[in-house]
């Protein structure tokens, strides 16, 4: 398996409003890098899986 980098966006709960986020992750495939932006997010937000919506994942070309 070869590490890819993939460009997340979506939102999470902050307060009563939803905050925008874009990330860049690696990770070997798209299921990886949603657990990572769930792992990252909820870790630094305290925020429940629940309160993290994934927009999009796009697979970032050339390194």
């Amino acid at each position: 398996m070869e590490i890819q980098n993939f460009e997340v966006n979506g939102t999470y709960k902050n307060g009563n409003d939803w905050q925008p986020f874009t990330k860049e992750i690696s990770a070997y495939n798209e299921a990886r890098a949603t657990e990572k932006i769930y792992n990252i997010i909820g870790s630094k937000h305290r925020l429940k899986r629940s309160y993290i919506k994934i927009n999009g994942i796009r697979l970032i070309n050339g390194e």
